[in-house]
């Protein structure tokens, strides 16, 4: 059984690794967001931790006790950035940096956007940001203006979406100030 603890625990701090690498990248580069939010993978990252230290009990050979050591330490170092990048959140969201104005669908209700109005108080600006909803708890930036509060949104089709006077076509995957 400890030998199944030491592979699983394995795979899983890889999967945990590739997709907070993915959840990174598609922050930073404003692309579709797969990766589930920073609580599950933190709570992912403490699962390997833990099947990483029943794993410890697998003493076959040098490479189950390798990968068990690896398996403790990126599933430490993961937790710990996963914690922090939770409590950031948690904490940015008590200030109010990001309300939430509308939801709004396309006419034949294939599509939703969420508006968000996001102030940084004293370190920025305000304005608005607008993020197409996917399957689960995927998520795409599409819009971004800043010194706005209010939205004004009006669908041209089911795929094309005008918002603030600037036109959309969603099927092409078009954004706005990003």
């Amino acid at each position: 059984m400890e030998k199944s603890y030491n592979v699983w625990s394995f795979y899983l701090i890889l999967v945990c690794l590739v997709l907070g690498a993915y959840s990174l990248y598609s922050n930073i580069n404003n692309t579709w967001l797969i990766a589930p939010p920073n609580y599950i993978l933190l709570i992912f990252s403490l699962a390997a931790f833990i099947f990483g230290i029943i794993g410890f009990k697998d003493k076959r050979n040098r490479h189950t006790k390798t990968r068990s050591w690896v398996t403790v330490i990126l599933s430490s170092i993961l937790s710990i950035a996963f914690l922090l990048a939770t409590l950031f959140v948690i904490f940015a969201s008590g200030f109010g940096a990001n309300k939430h104005l509308e939801t709004v669908q396309s006419p034949d209700g294939t599509n939703t956007i969420d508006f968000y109005q996001y102030d940084a108080g004293a370190m920025g600006s305000f304005g608005v940001r607008g993020e197409l909803n996917g399957p689960l708890w995927f998520k795409k930036r599409i819009y971004y203006q800043d010194n706005i509060e209010h939205v004004e949104v009006k669908w041209e089709n089911e795929h094309t979406v005008s918002i603030n006077n600037h036109l959309l076509d969603l099927k092409k995957g078009e954004g706005y100030g990003y």
